[in-house]
């Protein structure tokens, strides 16, 4: 009865800080969500240098990739292409879950799955650079598919521990609703945001 009772002195709780918040935003705008994506902007233009850099390098560079570097294979980045990019869909059901019905077990439901998937892409990759026929000296090629490689690895890893974090406070009765639901909004964004950048890296990187 104690635990019960604690249970719905928390969802309470939950609910007014939910209420208060609403009218908070009725008087004052939220935000958050744009300055997140002000964040992703900037990140975007990060990666640009990065991609001008190459595509610098290739254009000076006599021979791309520099003779004797191996060719990469397709099948493994492939496969982890369309695992990320149906990780993108499968995040989508989780904002829609919560927005339209309030449904916090969905959102975590899909949220697990997508965790899933963002991790085997990233084991996929660890295995794939295990098995490269060049090493991140070897030469300019080698030295930018690494950095370009890796630093987007690093954001799929962020993206990962911010849908954690989103379970996580997933538990806390009411913290998540129909309206109430920017952590897994921005969350949303920012992974569509890394695969749009894997798209553009599997393009130049494998297929250019």
């Amino acid at each position: 009865m104690q635990g019960s009772t604690a249970d719905q002195n928390q969802a309470d709780i939950a609910y007014a800080a939910t209420v208060e918040t609403a009218e908070h935003h009725s008087e004052h705008p939220d935000l958050r969500l744009f300055g997140f994506i002000v964040f992703l902007v900037s990140e975007s233009m990060l990666f640009l240098g990065l991609f001008v850099a190459y595509f610098a390098f290739r254009v000076v560079t006599p021979e791309w990739p520099p003779e004797g570097t191996e060719e990469l294979e397709l099948m493994l980045p492939g496969i982890n292409t369309i695992i990320l990019i149906s990780s993108s869909f499968v995040i989508h059901k989780a904002d829609t879950a919560i927005k339209q019905s309030g449904d916090v077990k969905a959102a975590r439901l899909w949220f697990a799955i997508t965790i899933a998937m963002g991790a085997t892409f990233l084991a996929g990759q660890v295995y794939e650079y295990n098995h490269l026929g060049f090493g991140l000296t070897t030469n300019l090629f080698a030295s930018t598919f690494y950095l370009l490689t890796g630093f987007h690895g690093l954001h799929v890893f962020v993206g990962l521990l911010l849908m954690s974090a989103v379970l996580w406070r997933s538990r806390v009765p009411g913290h998540y609703s129909e309206t109430s639901h920017f952590g897994i909004e921005a969350t949303e964004v920012y992974w569509h945001f890394v695969d749009v950048i894997w798209i553009v890296l599997f393009l130049i990187l494998y297929l250019l």
